[in-house]
């Protein structure tokens, strides 16, 4: 190659270099470069509840104030929004952030959950949990029935409804996302969850409030936040729960333990990228049928599973009605589902019924038909016998 070309070469490989750099890859995050400063974090695809990315997820932490996203469930649950609460003594001399409520100021529980969410007020959170059982006693007995039955959660024990530290009061980031999973199936929850902002005019306190979590106020700005909570006490350092939502797929992100206050926000930002540029959300409908060798399974919802976006899945299903998602690039199983037996009976029955109803069908056709052509028959044995006879009188006339 001549000194010419060399040059020309070199040239053109500097300049191809940086055109692919700055126009050509679109570079994916991976699961690599995720750096998270917090202590517990977690990564969940809220309509399958698969867990994409999960650090020190089963491990005992103080939620603080995230606590208030299992309160203000509970609440819902147990509650009419329009409800009227009469706010007591006890109430008001709660440690901690506050909506300023006075004793026997009169509050709907509709504003008492904007309180608690937005504002994290945690007199509000005292006067629904004391409205709701009576005493914090009763509280802590029914909301962690409420936790372990209802919603399904192993690892969480709270004592209070605000999240102020107690050492017998603790989650994991895992449950904390199947917490606010389960939530956001509530659409009132989900329209608290979001609001950025609220005009709140109690007795004590004449203001507006502006959502505490920074990303959904825009601090942070990020497309397709939906809703968000934050809490800190010193024991339990910075915990944040976020919820997003771009092309159909619906993460939450779970962090917990930090003592910086903007490390939540970039580890939140870190996963909802990881999640949005590499995952997607699919489904299997309602009745899908699967054949076994015992018989044919059917799913009897629709069924959810989240996998990469540039690989594909099958399906196996065992005899005894398990499917199971596989993912056939890593071979790993995404998730399985519980699938239910078609009543082999029913379904002979229901075909059987079929069967018959076309075969009466048939037969009534048919019979329709021979009827059809005995009337035309009969028409046309009347019309020849009647050409045969001699005419009548009025025949005569004409």
């Amino acid at each position: 190659m001549d000194k010419n070309n060399k040059a020309r070469y070199i040239m053109f490989t500097i300049a191809f270099s940086i055109l692919l750099l700055t126009n050509g890859f679109q570079v994916k995050a991976s699961i690599s470069s995720i750096n998270i400063e917090s202590e517990a974090a977690l990564l969940m695809d809220a309509k399958s509840g698969q867990i994409i990315f999960g650090k020190n997820e089963k491990i005992s932490m103080y939620p603080a104030s995230i606590t208030k996203i299992a309160t203000a469930i509970y609440a819902l649950e147990n509650t009419n929004l329009d409800e009227i609460v009469e706010i007591s003594e006890e109430a008001t001399d709660v440690d901690g952030t506050k909506v300023y409520l006075v004793p026997g100021e009169k509050v709907t529980v509709e504003k008492l959950l904007i309180g608690i969410i937005m504002n994290s007020g945690n007199d509000a959170a005292f006067a629904l949990a004391e409205h709701i059982d009576g005493t914090m006693e009763n509280f802590e007995k029914n909301i962690n029935e409420f936790l372990t039955e209802t919603i399904g959660v192993e690892h969480t024990h709270f004592v209070n409804p605000h999240g102020l530290f107690d050492e017998n009061h603790y989650t994991t980031v895992e449950d904390m996302a199947e917490i606010t999973r389960y939530a956001l199936q509530n659409d009132s929850f989900r329209n608290i969850f979001q609001m950025k902002e609220y005009d709140w005019d109690g007795e004590g306190w004449d203001t507006t409030l502006i959502t505490h979590h920074r990303l959904l106020k825009g601090e942070y700005p990020y497309e397709g936040i939906t809703g968000g909570k934050n809490g800190f006490v010193n024991e339990s350092g910075y915990t944040l729960v976020t919820t997003a939502e771009r092309d159909s797929l619906q993460l939450i992100v779970v962090t917990m333990k930090t003592n910086l206050k903007n490390v939540p926000y970039t580890d939140t930002i870190q996963l909802l990228d990881y999640g949005f540029e590499n995952f997607e959300t699919r489904k299997i409908e309602q009745d899908t049928v699967f054949e076994t060798e015992e018989g044919r399974f059917i799913a009897k919802e629709d069924l959810y599973f989240t996998i990469n976006k540039e690989h594909t899945y099958v399906t196996q299903v065992t005899n005894d009605g398990f499917l199971s998602i596989i993912d056939e690039n890593t071979k790993n199983t995404l998730t399985q589902f519980s699938l239910t037996l078609e009543d082999i009976q029913t379904v002979e029955m229901e075909e059987a019924v079929a069967s018959e109803v076309d075969e009466t069908k048939a037969d009534s056709s048919m019979h329709l038909l021979i009827g059809s052509f005995v009337s035309l028959f009969i028409i046309l044995a009347i019309f020849i016998w009647q050409s045969d006879k001699p005419r009548g009188r009025f025949f005569r006339k004409m």
